[in-house]
């Protein structure tokens, strides 16, 4: 399966965030649905680290020239 984009990974961590005030809530998958939300959340944090760091080279390069 190929890697989901940033905006595939907003989408789903919306999704599961909505599952908590939805009808389809269960207490005894809240915690695992949790977890699952806040490893999601950790991966965009980093993704949005990483497109950071690229913008900032980018940008250091553009006020070289």
């Amino acid at each position: 399966m190929a890697e989901k984009n940033l905006n595939q990974k907003i989408k789903e961590l919306d999704q599961k965030v909505e599952w908590f005030s939805s009808d389809e809530f269960e207490l005894e998958k809240a915690v695992d649905e949790y977890k699952k939300a806040l490893a999601l959340a950790e991966e965009i944090e980093e993704d949005l680290k990483s497109l950071k760091n690229e913008i900032e080279v980018l940008n250091e390069d553009f006020t070289k020239e």
